[in-house]
């Protein structure tokens, strides 16, 4: 199933659908628990897609990925794991905003699991459980922010800063993920889940030891080799097969 938020013909009103085809039908209920799929329905290009959900919590990690080719360390006792407001989410073709003191910020093209019921301190092996679907994710990242002590939540952390859409697909394979990334049309990025360092079930059940993960937070796993900067007047593509492309712009203040 693939669920999505949209609004339609520029109104205020935000609508929650599920993508069949090309249509999305409106329904009720909360997809956490149970959903009503309406009659009501909108053909795909009259609707403005939203980022997929408004999260409780942004959970990232850093460093997940090697490169095609290199060794892969073991996995780390203690990932790198930072926060990001819930203030820096987008959707799909909202523009990313830099601030006056930011002219470049490095793009990062992820996929975004979403967590569909309270977990704490579950094993690898039951995440999948508690896992409600994948969306796409680019986890942008101002450098010149990130503190010399490894200190990264404010270049992190700057509105717009996390893109996400466009639907979660809720069966979607995102072991066998293959994560790409477009800048002005150049692909810059294109690995696999194979290079991942912490595996997905891995990370959920060591954040589910530290803090409670509730329905809605999400979770970035990661990006592959290849990220890089982007610039006022740019558009960044992260695609991930089977998940879509979530496209966004650039602009300065």
């Amino acid at each position: 199933m693939k669920l999505a938020r949209f609004s339609f013909e520029g109104k205020a009103e935000v609508y929650n659908g599920v993508i069949e085809g090309d249509f999305i039908h409106t329904y009720s209920g909360s997809p956490f628990e149970q959903i009503e799929i309406l009659q009501e329905k909108y053909a795909l290009h009259e609707v403005k897609l939203l980022s997929p959900i408004i999260p409780r919590h942004i959970i990232g990690i850093g460093k997940n990925f090697v490169a095609e080719g290199s060794i892969k360390p073991p996995m780390p006792e203690l990932p790198i794991f930072f926060f990001k407001p819930i203030t820096t989410v987008i959707g799909p073709d909202d523009p990313i905003l830099f601030p006056s003191s930011v002219t470049e910020a490095k793009f990062e093209a992820e996929v975004a699991i979403v967590i569909g019921k309270t977990a704490q301190a579950i094993t690898p092996d039951e995440a999948s459980n508690y896992i409600l679907g994948s969306t796409i994710a680019n986890d942008v990242g101002a450098f010149q922010f990130f503190h010399e002590e490894g200190h990264w939540t404010v270049g992190k952390a700057f509105d717009t800063f996390c893109p996400l859409g466009p639907y979660i697909d809720t069966e979607f394979d995102y072991n066998n993920a293959r994560i790409i990334a477009r800048l002005n049309g150049k692909e810059l990025q294109n690995s696999t889940m194979e290079q991942i360092i912490t595996p997905i079930h891995e990370m959920i059940s060591y954040i589910s030891g530290f803090m409670t993960l509730m329905p809605g937070d999400v979770v970035l796993t990661g990006t592959p080799a290849g990220a890089d900067f982007m610039r006022a007047g740019d558009t960044i593509e992260c695609i991930v097969d089977g998940l879509g492309t979530l496209s966004n712009t650039v602009q300065q203040r």
